[in-house]
Formats: structure tokens, C-alpha cells, sequence
């Protein structure tokens, strides 16, 4: 059966975290802002104005993902959304689960008036930057990195739309 994506469902809750955690606890710790875009997502996220975005296989939530308003406004005149939360189920990796989840949560940015979308993320996760690459996103230079509330984010990219 092929990756299909819908947006979240209450139900989706815990599969949104376990996965998040997952990830985060495989490569790096989880930081306070992880606690709390995880543990109060329908506040952090959903009552934020965002969405989160589900990949299925077999009826299955195995990949995540979350767009909403920024943390941070570059004062630009653009509509920023911020893309958080990628996320994979390990045993699921490699077939195309996060560039279904990313394509979506694009649509969703542009259904939501953005004009440009920021990720940040951290350089050991090449997968992940091959794919934001793919997707369009353009690497910021030092000069404009955006202040991050993450100590593992030393990566951050933009998509113009």
C-alpha cells in the first residue's frame, strides 16, 4: 500500500509524540521546547493557528510533521510559517514517508497564506537536509540565522513560495 497523508485527528495524538521522541531521544535530548510542542500540542501548534500532517501505511501513523506562525518574526513584510516536528518511524525510513509528509505541510503553507517557510535542523541529519534541499530550501548563511530556542539546531533553511 502506498504512503498516504491527512491532516492530524485527535486520535493521532500519542503516534505524533511517540514518534517525535523517538527521533529526538535516537540523536539528541529532549529539550524544553520539544516538551512543550509535544505534551501541549493543541496549544503549541494547533491553537497557534498550525496544522500537523500525518503519513499513513496500512492504517498506520508512521510519519509527522507541523507547520505553523514562526517563533521568531524577521520583520521582512513575508508570511513565515515554520515547519517543526519531522518525523519518521524508523523501520519505515526510506520510503518516502517525510517527502509526503514535507509536500503536504508545503500545500498546507500555502493554503494558509505564507510566502516563504523556515526549518531549522541539525547538520548530522543529512537525510533530512537532502531532502529539504530537494524540496527547494536554500541554506541561510551565518550573517542571517534566525535565534533558535534548540541547542542541537545549527542548521536553518527558507522556501520562498
Amino acid at each position: 500500500m502506498p504512503v498516504t497523508t491527512r491532516r492530524y485527528r485527535a486520535g493521532d495524538r500519542q503516534a505524533f509524540i511517540e514518534l517525535n521522541r523517538d527521533w529526538i531521544e535516537e540523536y539528541f535530548v529532549l529539550e524544553e521546547s520539544d516538551r512543550e510542542q509535544l505534551e501541549e500540542l493543541e496549544t503549541s501548534i494547533l491553537g497557534k493557528g498550525g496544522q500537523i500532517i500525518v503519513a499513513l501505511l496500512d492504517d498506520m501513523v508512521v510519519g509527522t510533521g507541523a507547520i505553523l506562525p514562526p517563533h521568531h518574526d524577521p520583520g521582512d513584510g513575508r508570511k513565515w510559517l515554520e515547519i517543526v516536528k519531522m518525523a519518521a518511524r524508523k523501520d519505515a525510513r526510506g520510503q518516502g514517508i517525510g517527502r509526503k509528509v514535507l509536500e503536504a505541510l508545503i500545500g498546507e503553507g500555502r493554503a494558509m497564506g505564507a510566502d516563504a517557510i523556515w526549518l531549522e535542523t541539525n547538520a548530522g541529519l543529512k537525510a533530512a537536509i537532502r531532502l529539504y534541499e530537494r524540496c527547494g530550501f536554500q541554506h541561510l548563511s551565518d550573517d542571517d540565522l534566525w535565534p533558535t530556542p534548540y541547542a542541537r539546531c545549527n542548521v536553518q533553511m527558507t522556501l520562498h513560495l
